[in-house]
């Protein structure tokens, strides 16, 4: 089974893809980030529309896994990501992709195992639990996203759904 972590953001959107195996264990496929160039924010909407579509078409996600919405200092930032959240889940939708949803504290949990690690912890573990060479990953972004591939997976195990 193929996984899609998304971190959503308005500058940069990360996103990570793993494979489910038969025993549980994930395997690392990719991880990217989107940095739309365009200067409005419908503009930025669109192409992170465009190309998590082209995303979801290449790799066949069968699962999408977003980071739920946290509570921002500044209202207009929160609004602004729960835009982009909504794209995310429309184009997942479109694709007929389920879609989960996970608080920052529980993927800092699934990875970690500390609900309030650091970023430079969430990294380093991402890197560990999917035996990937440090310094691999150079964006926050797809590293987030793939904190978030990891964190359904281990959701998936400990509900006992498996493949």
């Amino acid at each position: 089974m193929i996984i899609c972590g998304v971190d959503p953001g308005t500058r940069a959107t990360g996103y990570g893809i793993l494979e489910l195996q038969l025993n549980g264990s994930a395997e690392y496929i990719i991880h990217g980030t989107i940095r739309p160039r365009a200067k409005d924010l419908p503009g930025r909407l669109k192409q992170i529309y465009l190309e998590l579509l082209q995303v979801f078409e290449h790799f066949k996600p069968q699962e999408v896994a977003v980071e739920s919405s946290f509570y921002a200092k500044n209202a207009q930032t929160a609004m602004k990501l729960g835009q982009v959240r909504g794209v995310i889940i429309l184009a997942a939708t479109l694709h007929d992709i389920p879609v989960f949803e996970y608080t920052p504290t529980e993927i800092k949990s699934a990875t970690c195992g500390y609900g309030h690690a650091g970023k430079d912890q969430v990294s380093s573990m991402v890197s560990t639990l999917l035996n990937l060479p440090q310094g691999l990953i150079v964006s926050r972004d797809a590293t987030d996203a793939l904190a978030v591939s990891v964190c359904h997976t281990s959701s998936r195990r400990m509900k006992g759904v498996m493949l």
